[in-house]
């Protein structure tokens, strides 16, 4: 890979470790001890959980329109600078809606950092490296939790405050340090003509896949946000065990992408899929009905491959879809992110509240959000057996 493709993808590792990994991810082990320094009470820090996930949705609707106003490099910038900032904000707790706010702005620069990110670096990488580019790209959310798990410990033996001023610290140095890295917009060659969009026989496919995203969403919402509360204050282990399991969480999401993307490799992205989603039924199933450390140990790896795991999946799937035609692909994937970023903050909020109602009962949320994976495993099967058919 030239170096200054290798620049690219670097800068788009920070941003999604810093606007996702960080900015999101970091969240869910402060949950416990927001609760316990009594900064908010327990269901105001679940109602914080899901502002993040609405700015999602918000970045992911204004990504597009904002490179097109300014520019996909200098938006990259100033997302990352923005994610950087929230994390300061949060060292201090003014109120909830202070709170709301910056969490939403997090998430704001997170979904921006999804839409642009990838399709901003991916052309100017070959075309024989673009996996691995996108691999490492999505790596960056498998680091930020794996080292948010790592360094939260010693940061929360200074303090709460600490901690978030260290994570700030910590942002503000990738942001830094991949600033000059992000490539500038490629110039068409005179007389090129614009890329075609989707075929219309294409969207009945389209809409498939973003049905399928989105029952995904809802079913890793409920582990990815409260996982680290329920081995915390739900097994009673407390907030160190909970940091050290949250680490395996993060091992799982840096293997997910590489590992889901080589089993497509193998055996189409279809069947990847299934098997993707028994990996997580049985990881769920594990975690509701095992009370050793082991097995829980197990589970939690198996369920951080998911998240950041099915995006190249979805990657592929569109790709098939609109028969690799660039427009439509990059179009096809912002709509997808915009419709899995709405049902996240629904079914983040739609968690918080069963969670509370239920009157802390987090297996009964995990057995919710298995039977969300449930419906979309049978709909990738009724797909992959009606696919069959036709090729008979």
């Amino acid at each position: 890979m030239p170096p200054s493709s290798l620049r690219a993808v670097l800068a788009g590792l920070c941003a999604s470790l810093v606007g996702i990994g960080l900015a999101r991810f970091a969240y869910t082990p402060l949950i416990p001890p927001l609760i316990e320094a009594r900064w908010f009470g327990a269901d105001d820090v679940l109602f914080l959980s899901a502002a993040n996930l609405i700015g999602y949705l918000a970045g992911a609707l204004a990504g597009r329109p904002l490179a097109a106003r300014i520019g996909s490099r200098p938006a990259l910038q100033l997302m990352m600078a923005l994610a950087t900032l929230t994390f300061f904000a949060c060292a201090v707790p003014v109120s909830v809606p202070w709170f709301f706010l910056w969490r939403f702005l997090s998430g704001l620069a997170g979904g921006i950092i999804m839409v642009l990110a990838a399709t901003s670096i991916l052309p100017h990488v070959p075309p024989e490296r673009r996996g691995l580019a996108s691999g490492m790209i999505f790596l960056g959310v498998g680091l930020g939790i794996a080292g948010s798990g790592t360094v939260l410990p010693s940061l929360l033996a200074l303090g709460l405050a600490q901690t978030w001023l260290g994570l700030g610290l910590m942002a503000a140095v990738l942001t830094a340090l991949s600033w000059t890295w992000w490539p500038r917009p490629l110039q068409a060659a005179p007389g090129t003509p614009a890329p075609a969009a989707a075929p219309d026989g294409h969207h009945g496919a389209l809409r498939l896949i973003y049905a399928q995203y989105a029952i995904n969403g809802i079913g890793f919402v409920p582990m990815m946000v409260f996982i680290v509360d329920f081995i915390a204050r739900g097994l009673g282990w407390g907030v160190h065990d909970a940091a050290l399991f949250w680490i395996l969480y993060g091992l799982g999401a840096m293997l997910g992408p590489m590992l889901y993307g080589g089993m497509a490799d193998k055996l189409g992205v279809r069947c990847t899929a299934i098997a993707s989603i028994l990996g997580q039924l049985a990881a769920v199933a594990l975690l509701v009905s095992a009370k050793q450390h082991a097995a829980i140990a197990l589970a939690t790896f198996v369920l951080g491959t998911y998240p950041p795991g099915i995006v190249p999946l979805y990657l592929s799937k569109i790709h098939q879809a609109v028969d690799g035609n660039p427009a439509a692909h990059t179009a096809a994937f912002s709509r997808a992110t915009m419709i899995f970023a709405l049902v996240q903050a629904l079914a983040g909020y739609a968690s918080s509240w069963l969670l509370s109602a239920s009157g802390g009962k987090h297996r009964l949320l995990f057995l919710a959000a298995a039977a969300a994976l449930l419906l979309c495993m049978l709909a990738e099967l009724a797909t992959l057996r009606r696919k069959s058919a036709t090729t008979k």
